[in-house]
């Protein structure tokens, strides 16, 4: 089994049990199976003991309980709908011991037997009094209808791409969880069956538990806890189903019962255990058991929404957070840099733009937990031929505020003076006369660190690196770059943020930050800006997207074409296309420029320095099975 784009549709189940009940109860979870299976789900994974009643209590004592669950199991397997799995806690005899377990059933049959290994016996739980552990088993097989079905903790269930294990409840909570052995063996989805009953604060710690563990094991995870009829003698169930991958939660419900349901991506955990693969050097396939199950499934799945920008958080306090703190790493890496090389002064480029206004802050920031001068800080304004009154108006407010030393110096006798000496005519907007200017600034700025003995701070971010966007020995070069691994999409918001904290500043960086993107390179005849970026290339917050699951997960562009139509709906599918098209190019044309990119420290969990994540040939060209 494997589908087109690597989405399965998983769901966790309660419903409101008859403890005791074995027959009720199984009726209601053959239903919630044949529910799940019309919703189009892979697998549904129930509660521990949810075929029993978790607080039988005694009633575990009695030999005909687990003899009336084996009855029911059978039962509820031979009525399933074909090519759909289901997970159901119940309970087995085995030699005089009885073991808490999940039933997996598929195809009408029960597939395996996974037993929980951990059996809590501390203050409200005494499972020991009923219940022994996995380890206990001294078998590895028991006869059902004929068949022999593997039992035990050691059970990895093989559906092509999808390889899931099962834990049960306590498994989890202890210090060796058994899901790490279960990932060691390959397992990418655990399926948790749990009966954890609600204290307070203790259902916050199951979210921080579910989702560090999937992140750990770089795996999904379902977690299905408690019915909705256990008994309130002494303890308070209700029902928690949560849906976790790699680390982040996608559905989180408490109180319901009914199906809690998410279309996962099984590539998202593939492609990070080979990217961090030291956490699987050891890897033990031949500790577990495979039992392969083969299903038909729909392979063309697609979710219904899929986050825009994703470089940002949609939670404002969660941004405002990472925003600070991540302009906290540009400062901290910009403060190494200068102590560790004794340069006392700073020297910047400074457009109006929201780029070099990031990289003006983070510099003055930077002297200012140095205990250096800002008139150390050398920002310099230089007009050219196509800069606008705005930006010129920017940049010089932005310098005036932050008290740094400023230079306006315009380049725009250089340049006609350089366009003559190539016999380029003026009045030809061409890449040349772009180039130009772009040079000529650089090559301004290196000389004013020379003659200040300082460093050229470099304002191009990852965005335009990714695109080739810059100038090859112009604006691409710096002598460190403290922009280079924030996406455009970022660098604006957190300067949003900087103006938010700041009301001396706050009128002119918003006024940044509402400026259209635009290298300024060609003319206007009203002093306005001429050449917007975005019109060019088309919008960054597209290539933002398409950079970030392109790297971050390694998707083919058919994928992120096809998340990039439901992510933005209100975006025409041709211009998705057409910037798709656009970004393709560019990223693999503009290799040579990154290979030779100047230093700057990574903040986020995609960079571009050859020296770090992205190592590919100069001279690529874009490979065919990415087309």
């Amino acid at each position: 089994m494997k589908t087109k784009y690597g989405f399965y549709k998983v769901a966790a189940a309660s419903f409101e049990n008859v403890v005791g009940n074995v027959s009720k109860n199984a009726s209601k979870i053959a239903d919630l199976i044949v529910k799940a299976k019309e919703n189009g789900d892979f697998i549904v994974v129930f509660p521990e003991l949810s075929l029993v009643g978790y607080t039988c209590n005694d009633l575990f004592c009695y030999p005909q309980l687990a003899e009336k669950c084996l009855e029911e199991i059978k039962l509820i397997a031979s009525k399933m709908p074909d090519d759909i799995i289901a997970l159901i806690g119940g309970i087995i005899k085995i030699d005089s011991k009885l073991y808490n377990v999940a039933y997996v059933l598929e195809n009408k049959k029960v597939r395996g037997i996974s037993v929980k290994t951990y059996i809590p016996n501390y203050r409200e739980f005494y499972e020991k009094r009923y219940f022994s552990s996995a380890n206990e088993l001294r078998i590895k097989e028991i006869e059902i209808d004929g068949e022999n079905v593997p039992i035990g903790n050691d059970l990895i269930y093989s559906c092509g791409e999808i390889k899931f294990g099962v834990e049960i409840c306590e498994d989890l909570w202890v210090i060796s969880p058994i899901s790490d052995k279960l990932a060691l063996a390959g397992a990418n989805l655990i399926c948790n069956l749990s009966s954890s009953n609600d204290v307070l604060t203790k259902a916050d710690y199951r979210r921080k538990l579910v989702s560090f563990q999937s992140g750990k094991d770089y795996l999904t995870y379902i977690y299905s806890s408690s019915c909705g009829g256990e008994s309130s003698q002494d303890l308070v169930f209700k029902p928690h189903q949560i849906i976790a991958s790699n680390g982040k939660i996608l559905v989180d419900k408490q109180g319901e019962l009914g199906l809690t349901e998410d279309l996962v991506d099984i590539q998202v955990s593939d492609y990070d255990r080979f990217n961090y693969s030291s956490s699987f050097d050891n890897l033990k396939q031949d500790s577990c058991r495979t039992i392969n199950i083969d299903i038909k499934y729909k392979d063309d799945f697609l979710p219904s929404y899929v986050e825009t920008n994703p470089f940002v958080s949609k939670n404002k306090d969660s941004l405002y957070i990472r925003a600070n703190e991540i302009f906290s790493l540009q400062v901290e890496s910009l403060v190494t840099r200068l102590k560790n090389t004794s340069i006392t002064h700073a020297v910047i480029g400074v457009s109006g733009g929201l780029d070099s206004c990031l990289a003006v802050l983070v510099t003055v920031e930077a002297f200012k937990k140095l205990s250096l001068p800002l008139e150390n800080v050398i920002c310099v304004s230089m007009p050219g031929l196509a800069s606008s009154s705005l930006t010129k108006k920017n940049a010089l407010s932005l310098m005036k505020k932050l008290g740094v030393t400023y230079k306006v110096i315009s380049i725009v006798k250089e340049v006609k003076v350089h366009l003559s000496m190539l016999n380029h005519p003026i009045d030809s907007y061409d890449v040349v006369f772009e180039n130009t200017q772009a040079r000529i600034r650089t090559e301004t700025l290196m000389n004013l660190a020379n003659k200040y003995n300082g460093l050229v701070i470099g304002t191009g971010d990852m965005s335009e690196a990714a695109l080739g966007f810059c100038t090859y020995n112009g604006d691409h070069m710096a002598m460190y770059n403290v922009n280079i691994s924030i996406p455009k999409t970022l660098v604006k918001e957190i300067v949003k943020v900087l103006a938010s904290q700041d009301k001396k500043l706050n009128k002119v960086l918003e006024s940044i930050v509402n400026t259209p993107y635009s290298p300024e390179l060609v003319p206007s005849t009203d002093g306005n800006i001429s050449q917007v970026t975005e019109n060019i290339i088309g919008k960054y917050e597209l290539h933002d997207f398409f950079l970030y699951h392109f790297l971050r997960h390694r998707f083919d562009f058919e994928k992120i074409y096809e998340l990039a139509k439901i992510a933005y709906p209100n975006i025409e599918s041709k211009y998705i296309f057409k910037t798709l098209e656009t970004f393709k190019k560019r990223f693999f044309a503009s290799q040579f420029k990154r290979s030779c990119t100047p230093d700057g420290a990574k903040v986020g969990t995609v960079g571009l320095s050859p020296r770090g994540d992205l190592r590919l040939a100069s001279d690529l060209k874009i490979p065919d099975f990415l087309k």
